[in-house]
């Protein structure tokens, strides 16, 4: 392989670079990235970032080493595939390959209205709201999801009058149902938050938001936090399968036109937040859009282009830090049978197992990382568990298991 392209320069594109070279590449090497900033860290951009702590979260990394052409500030535009290789078109000219690495990341959805919205994507995005919290700013933020909780506790703690709107009947109903994601809605209050709950927005005006129904809530900055799309508006035409993210097989490996054996791409893969890959453990596609992934994936992506068996399979697991607890989740809760509490969610520690019989699907917890850390050893090795001894907190989730 004499040219390897990767388009993307978040995480998983940097990682992508380390791991190709890592992995015996001695080709060409050129990342591509529509941000004029190296590869950053994100998970601290809605922490430290705008909580002021830090100013850079760039990772450290040796181009001249891995020597590995830096596109810096330059958009792919599109993706002409040959019977092997191709071209990527960016705003920098054509660029043939025989490899090429997919990594551009999500965007993140904006709502209808002429009105300023921020969304929290980039490491300028970071800066730019954190310019705008002052005290007595009066912010209002849409989506009680994982962003808008980490952004209302900056708010918050940068004294702002901090108001939440959020479309669903509780925080985090999308991301952990709506039984557990009601347990972290007293957090708001505690923290001086006022959280609004079942109210849809119609649009984003100057001012402030205009609400279903005509209401308004007037704001001095509006930030939107309802979720984010795969980007891959570059690839369309390209002739890869693109649902919900660019379709792969386990290893990462994208599809061409239909998702039959014969139709993957050996020279074609994707990975981090534009990746839907098809997981054995779950027995479906997975599109995980956080660090953890963006992080190891690229290990078999990379490994993948240069012929070799990787297959990724990892438990999927996030974690955010918010109104001064650690929350952290581990594994699928999709297909899971019951909740068992381990804890009082009332109290400050506790944690949420969802079970299908003996069989621990996923985890939640809220400032018990020791339980989440057993717990997904548990769920990787698909050990049985005792219902009754995961529903005790005085009991090693490790000592849990079926005797």
């Amino acid at each position: 392989m004499d040219k390897v392209i990767v388009v993307g320069g978040g995480l998983a594109g940097l990682r992508a670079v380390e791991t190709l070279r890592g992995n015996g590449h001695e080709g060409a090497l050129t990342l591509v990235s529509a941000e004029r900033h190296p590869p950053y860290d994100r998970p601290p951009l809605s922490k430290a970032v705008l909580a002021g702590e830090t100013d850079d979260t760039t990772v450290d990394a040796d181009w001249d080493e891995l020597r590995c052409e830096l596109l810096l500030g330059e958009r792919a535009t599109g993706l002409r595939l040959e019977p092997v290789g191709g071209v990527v078109t960016s705003t920098a000219g054509d660029l043939p390959f025989d490899g090429l690495v997919i990594a551009t990341g999500a965007t993140p959805i904006t709502l209808p209205g002429d009105g300023r919205q921020h969304v929290l994507r980039t490491i300028d995005d970071s800066r730019d709201l954190r310019s705008r919290l002052v005290p007595g700013a009066r912010i209002v933020i849409v989506g009680a999801g994982w962003i808008g909780a980490e952004v209302a506790t900056a708010a918050a703690k940068r004294g702002c009058s901090v108001t939440v709107v959020e479309a669903a009947d509780t925080p985090l109903a999308a991301a952990i149902g709506a039984e557990v994601g009601a347990y972290t809605a007293p957090w708001y209050a505690e923290a001086g938050v006022e959280l609004r709950t079942g109210v849809k927005v119609a649009e984003v005006r100057d001012g402030g938001l205009v609400l279903a129904g005509g209401a308004r809530i007037d704001a001095d900055e509006v930030v939107v936090g309802v979720g984010v799309r795969p980007e891959l508006s570059w690839l369309e035409g390209s002739g890869l399968l693109l649902e919900r993210g660019v379709v792969t097989d386990g290893s990462f490996r994208a599809y061409a036109g239909t998702e039959e054996p014969g139709s993957v791409r050996r020279d074609v893969v994707a990975v981090g937040d534009c990746a839907s890959w098809w997981s054995a453990r779950y027995g479906r596609r997975l599109l995980v859009e956080h660090w953890d992934v963006a992080l190891n994936a690229p290990e078999v992506a990379a490994a993948s282009l240069l012929g070799q068996d990787a297959v990724y399979d990892a438990v999927p697991y996030f974690w955010s830090e918010q109104f001064g607890r650690m929350v952290q989740y581990a594994g699928s809760h999709a297909a899971a049978e019951r909740i068992v509490h381990r804890g009082d969610p009332s109290g400050r520690k506790w944690a949420v197992a969802w079970l299908s019989g003996d069989r621990l699907d996923a985890i939640l917890t809220v400032d018990r990382p020791r339980d989440l850390v057993q717990a997904r050893r548990l769920i990787a090795a698909g050990t049985p568990v005792d219902p009754a001894a995961i529903a005790d907190p005085d009991v090693p989730v490790r000592q849990a298991v079926r005797g």
